[in-house]
């Protein structure tokens, strides 16, 4: 994926005496390390070689960045600077933007801050602040504070014109999972595409013996195990499986798809085989095609956490993420247990850039649902995850937001989930948490729940106020 693609401003006192007596020795040196500063960063710049100053000169440049495609800008006051002019260069530039100034006592660079930012709140142009050196003792205070916003304005702008794939239709009676399609478009700029999710199975049939042939034996040399027992997992059923996913893939590269939800429950489950195989490959980056991109999938029609994936996709930078049940938290332990039903990301097996470390630690066993097939096992490798979740509460959005740690349990406490969840044994994370579980459990609207690796609290937060969403922090 591409990394997020920011333009950067650094405006100037327009008055001739105040630029040549003072402004130009403090400014023109200051914009040449913003430049320097920022190109070192993951980000596609797109910057100039001289202040702006004169109102020519901040539209050609707000053009220019309105031309080249950027996402975000830093509007870059190091000195006073009058605020009309800042204001009407972030105006005409009409993107999220950063507003950034220095510490130093000499430039008058947060009066220049202040005379600014205090415009733009008059007009309403919510905007992020930062003072801040971009070298010192702190190098990186800067760029801790800008990337998550930058990541951030990232997401929401590819989030327009993204295309939302909706294989059947409500799973299970999970009203949370629906959605209002033109809300999706008003709000976010999503489209979505409707389609019965017997077209895969359709599909499926049309799929060639060598390429299922390929994924099987692929699938045969790199999982942990097949769990076959000549009932309900037999290798004609997980073919099917094979074929199903491959379809899957056809129909979201033929109808440009970005994501996808599928019912799967109770139809494909109980008369055909569960697409629990596309749920383990699809949001990973790979398959026995070699690598690929991540392509978030939701399990039982789950639309808002399709479109939660599909934002943590992007902050993230195309990681894979997770979707799972809410099935059980340890008050004790502060641990949320948080299985699916048979199909979860094969890359949150071991976090590996080798898909063959990951795959040995997933095994395949027989579904208990009357279709037969089979469901994927793993259990999530230690590490940090964002989770969160949107949801709506009289039709507004709100998102939960907070971290956690992935964790091995202790074997007696491992050993009382399998005891008490049965045979069914599903793919599952064990994820520490620091949250008021009481604050949880009023406030989160789902029995579904999306992740990704990492920390990306704060790029979450920042998408929120970007799209209007109320955010939820939950995190102590």
């Amino acid at each position: 994926m591409n990394p997020p693609k920011v333009g950067l401003m650094t405006f100037g006192d327009a008055r001739d005496h105040e630029w040549a007596k003072l402004f130009q020795g403090l400014t023109e040196p200051r914009h040449q390390k913003a430049v320097k500063y920022f190109d070192q960063l993951p980000v596609d710049l797109v910057s100039f070689e001289s202040v702006a100053r004169k109102i020519d000169e901040i539209d050609e440049q707000a053009e220019q960045l309105k031309v080249s495609g950027v996402e975000s800008l830093v509007a870059h006051v190091p000195c006073w600077v009058s605020p009309n002019m800042v204001l009407r260069g972030v105006q005409r530039a009409d993107l999220p933007t950063i507003l950034i100034s220095n510490k130093d006592p000499g430039t008058h660079g947060s009066v220049g801050l202040f005379g600014a930012a205090g415009a733009l709140d008059q007009i309403g142009f919510s905007h992020v602040r930062i003072r801040e050196e971009f070298e010192g003792t702190n190098p990186n205070a800067v760029a801790d504070k800008a990337l998550p916003f930058i990541r951030a304005a990232s997401a929401v702008s590819r989030l327009k014109g993204r295309n939302f794939g909706l294989f059947g239709g409500r799973s299970l009676g999970i009203d949370t999972g629906t959605f209002d399609p033109m809300q999706w478009r008003r709000q976010f700029g999503v489209d979505a595409e409707h389609m019965d999710q017997l077209e895969i199975i359709r599909l499926a049939e049309e799929v060639p013996e060598d390429e299922t042939q390929k994924t099987m034996d692929w699938l045969a040399e790199h999982m942990g195990s097949i769990e076959y027992d000549d009932k309900g997992l037999i290798p004609d059923k997980l073919a099917h499986q094979v074929r199903c996913y491959l379809a899957t893939k056809k129909i979201i590269k033929e109808r440009h798809l970005d994501f996808v939800a599928i019912k799967c429950m109770p139809d494909l489950t109980n008369y055909y085989v569960p697409q629990c195989l596309s749920a383990a490959l699809l949001p990973g980056p790979y398959d026995a095609d070699g690598e690929k991109e991540t392509t978030v999938m939701a399990c039982e029609a789950d639309a808002d956490a399709g479109l939660t994936s599909e934002i943590m996709k992007l902050v993230s930078g195309g990681l894979p993420t997770m979707f799972a049940d809410v099935s059980f938290i340890n008050d004790d332990t502060s641990t949320f247990y948080l299985p699916n039903c048979g199909g979860m990301c094969t890359w949150f097996a071991a976090r590996s850039q080798d898909p063959s470390e990951n795959l040995k630690q997933v095994h395949i066993r027989p579904a208990i649902r009357p279709g037969g097939g089979g469901t994927t096992y793993l259990t999530c490798a230690p590490g940090p995850l964002t989770l969160g979740r949107l949801y709506r509460k009289s039709g507004e959005y709100s998102m939960a937001i907070f971290h956690g740690e992935a964790k091995e349990l202790p074997q007696d406490e491992y050993e009382a989930f399998v005891a008490a969840r049965g045979s069914h044994q599903l793919p599952t994370a064990f994820v520490k948490v620091d949250v008021d579980i009481d604050r949880f459990v009023d406030e989160f609207a789902s029995n579904h729940i999306c992740a990704v690796p990492g920390i990306w609290v704060k790029d979450l937060e920042y998408v929120c106020r970007l799209l209007n969403i109320r955010p939820v922090l939950l995190d102590r």
